[in-house]
């Protein structure tokens, strides 16, 4: 479990993911009277939140954003198995931060969050429901940055703002969405399946059945809750796979392509190249300089 933590203006972030090979469960709590927002891209854990002798158990995180205000006497736990790993993002601002934003910002959180800025009782409950493709595409750009130092810094600034934004944003939409919370979870289990087969995934119809949706609705959803057809969203994590593993391991330009369900090797180089701007064997040879 890796945590990374940030700090931007009045804002604590909290970036985790974890690669466990067990069973784990990560605990952490909050200092102090503080509004909190939670983002999911990753990882079908189990939250827990003990607050007063009481136990709320949050399952089924995945693509999930949620709001809530918490202090000292709050413990949070995440319950993470192996086969799912986790990655979310976390924003903290204490209460008290609040009141030096600008006076529009203040506004926005008071229109929009008026029961976590005026808290009853230790935990309270704000918006949640799952994230929109903008802040989906938002958090894969923080979790996926490669900055390093004040760079990152500016650049996680800009991001979380941005992810703010669009949670804002959304809550002053009208919520009668098309799309039921239950159509949304099957969606998003299509996407986890996607992610854990690039090399050998389910066919449409054997994806439709897995996930309880019928084909046509699977891939007119998925487009409009993802942003992307079903087949080109595969396509993509086939080729950010295949990034990953040419600049971090030994495996040659073939055997990457191979394992990310590429037969041809000119089909490959010529996608990625699309997508990155450069040619695979480049990016191999960078990783090979860099190491000797």
């Amino acid at each position: 479990m890796t945590t990374d933590i940030v700090e931007i203006n009045n804002f604590i972030v909290l970036i985790e993911q974890s690669n466990a090979q067990k069973d784990i469960v990560q605990r952490c709590a909050i200092d102090g009277d503080a509004v909190g927002f939670a983002f999911y891209s990753s990882g079908n854990v189990e939250l827990e939140i003990k607050h007063q002798n009481q136990i709320k158990i949050v399952k089924n995180t995945t693509g999930t954003a949620i709001s809530f205000f918490g202090n000292d006497k709050v413990e949070f736990a995440h319950k993470i198995g192996p086969d799912k790993p986790l990655q979310s993002i976390s924003v903290f601002s204490k209460l008290k931060h609040l009141s030096t934003l600008p006076m529009d910002e203040q506004e926005i959180f008071s229109e929009f969050l008026p029961e976590l800025i005026n808290p009853k009782e230790d935990f309270v409950e704000g918006p949640s429901f799952y994230m929109t493709p903008d802040m989906q595409k938002a958090v894969y750009k923080i979790m996926s940055t490669p900055y390093k130092g004040i760079t990152r810094q500016m650049f996680l600034k800009s991001q979380v703002n941005e992810l703010l934004s669009h949670f804002f944003a959304f809550l002053g939409t009208d919520k009668n969405e098309r799309l039921t919370n239950d159509d949304k979870s099957k969606l998003f289990l299509a996407k986890e399946i996607m992610e854990q087969n690039i090399c050998s995934p389910p066919s449409l119809s054997e994806l439709s059945k897995l996930i309880g949706l019928n084909n046509n609705k699977l891939k007119k959803n998925f487009k409009e809750l993802f942003g992307v057809p079903v087949f080109k969203f595969l396509q993509e994590e086939r080729l950010n796979k295949a990034y990953e593993m040419l600049s971090t391991s030994s495996e040659g330009v073939q055997d990457v392509a191979w394992h990310v369900g590429y037969d041809s090797l000119s089909s490959f180089s010529n996608a990625f190249q699309s997508k990155f701007g450069v040619r695979p064997n480049e990016i191999k040879q960078q990783f090979l300089s860099n190491k000797s």
